[in-house]
């Protein structure tokens, strides 16, 4: 039987992406979830594209998430009459807030983000195009900052403004992602990912807009600003994932910080009982190359050791030239790195109580795989939380989701080794639904005679909490229960 890769891969539609045939080809390659980049497109577009991917993934066979990705504030300074300037270190240049948008040159710029003039002051470091330019704040005055340059280089239109530490006070939803939000909604996203979140409320907020706009999918809280740390389990509790958005992120605290904090927040995440995504660079030289770096390859590999449910491609999979091979290099790094024993063992949650009846059944289920020869997990599931939990655990067993609902099929995309089934429940009797069960996996080719199997589910009186583990071997008889 193939050995299914418990890592999941995420790949962002672009003008890479845009025929039926290289769709088709992204999924025979095994991506799990598109994400749908609102910074770009038309809503249309972007509507008809996830009706697309759905459609076709359904030819296949398979279920494929979609995220989509708010644009967040923009942070950016404004266009140079000549398309871009070079800025000599130790030059004087000036963030203008009320300069034209498209006569900067190379004394001054415009921005837009008006607030800015507000929200710095004098000895402030200001980081342009995640970094490559660096400025020192000398002065502010009214609606003008006016700065030394500290780390020269071209500097073109529209790029972005990080302010060294963080600390800017530039909401997380602008009236564009409101909008946004409705036709994320609209399409049924199953996750909609919140740029520059600065606290939990931000999550909140936005998952009161998606429900009120009638979406149901969950919130992703993307970690990108400095003081977002200093809220960090806040922030992954209100959300239903994390993703550690490693761009604006890194400007703001420092490469060198960078690598531990990834670490904690996917280490925080899982803890936390949730799904959590590493994102930004991930392959970025398969832009224009058909193999990866080395030290791509390692990156990939090591959020894998981390424990990250997903790995996100940007501009690999939107712009690059080689959409279908650096997802199928991605499948071939996560493959390889999920056989090695230290990422199949967890003491997660083995020293706590448990608060709620399902939790326990999840949890008592991976402990009794992990100590027997168990061949997979079924989790017959409403909602999807069963499986969540029991994706925390470190293991490589595989967990089926069985479920009727396509909104839970589709959630449980994002999930560390959960993998979904289509399953109507069809019988008033446990032993006859055990059996269905087990032969549903069977015509899946995922066990065969032999093969021990665990079971999770509720009272068939009532599918909303899970209460019941069913230990069975493949080809036994199932003895009639009296629960």
């Amino acid at each position: 039987m193939t050995v299914r890769r418990r890592t999941k891969i995420i790949a962002t539609l672009g003008p890479a992406t845009n025929t039926p045939e290289v769709i088709d080809a992204i999924i025979e390659a095994g991506v799990d979830v598109v994400r749908l980049n609102f910074s770009h497109g038309d809503p249309k577009e972007h509507v008809a594209l996830a009706e697309t991917v759905r459609n076709r993934a359904r030819a296949y066979g398979r279920q494929v998430g979609v995220l989509a990705d708010m644009q967040g504030p923009k942070i950016r300074i404004a266009k140079f009459s000549a398309g871009k300037v070079f800025l000599e270190e130790g030059a004087q240049f000036v963030l203008d807030a009320d300069l034209d948008s498209d006569i900067g040159d190379i004394d001054q710029i415009g921005i837009d983000y008006k607030q800015l003039p507000h929200d710095v002051k004098r000895g402030d470091t200001l980081l342009l195009d995640d970094g490559r330019v660096v400025l020192w704040v000398d002065q502010v005055k009214e609606q003008r900052i006016t700065c030394r340059v500290v780390v020269g280089g071209y500097l073109s239109n529209n790029k972005g403004i990080n302010r060294q530490g963080g600390g800017l006070s530039a909401d997380a939803l602008t009236p564009k992602d409101k909008a946004d939000i409705i036709t994320a909604a609209e399409m049924q996203a199953d996750y909609v990912a919140i740029s520059f979140p600065r606290s939990a409320e931000d999550i909140n907020y936005a998952r009161q807009l998606l429900r009120d706009a009638g979406g149901q999918g969950g919130i992703i809280a993307k970690i990108e600003r400095a003081e977002a740390l200093d809220v960090l389990d806040e922030i992954i509790l209100a959300s239903d994932a994390v993703m550690v958005a490693r761009g604006d992120l890194g400007v703001e605290i420092g490469d060198a910080a960078l690598p531990p904090v990834q670490k904690k927040i996917i280490t925080r995440a899982r803890q936390l009982n949730r799904a959590v995504i590493t994102a930004t660079q991930m392959m970025e030289s398969m832009i224009t190359n058909a193999i990866p770096t080395r030290a791509e390859v390692f990156d990939v590999a090591n959020a894998v050791l981390d424990g990250t449910d997903a790995v996100m491609l940007s501009g690999e999979t939107a712009v690059g030239k080689y959409p279908v091979a650096v997802i199928e290099a991605v499948d071939r790094i996560c493959l390889e790195t999920e056989q090695q024993r230290e990422i199949r063992v967890s003491r997660h949650r083995m020293d706590s109580h448990f608060e709620r009846m399902d939790e326990a059944i999840a949890m008592g289920a991976m402990y009794l795989a992990n100590h027997l020869n168990v061949k997979v997990i079924a989790a017959l599931t409403e909602s999807g939380t069963t499986p969540l939990w029991m994706s925390r655990i470190s293991s490589g067993i595989p967990i089926f989701a069985l479920t009727p609902h396509v909104a839970t099929r589709r959630k449980v995309t994002l999930f560390r080794g959960v993998y979904p089934i289509s399953f109507t429940i069809n019988h008033d009797s446990h032993a006859s639904l055990n059996k269905d069960i087990v032969d549903e996996l069977q015509r899946c080719g995922v066990v065969r005679d032999g093969d021990m199997v665990i079971i999770t589910k509720g009272d068939l009186e009532e599918r909303d909490s899970t209460n019941t583990l069913k230990l069975v071997r493949v080809g036994d008889m199932v003895a009639p229960e009296n629960t």
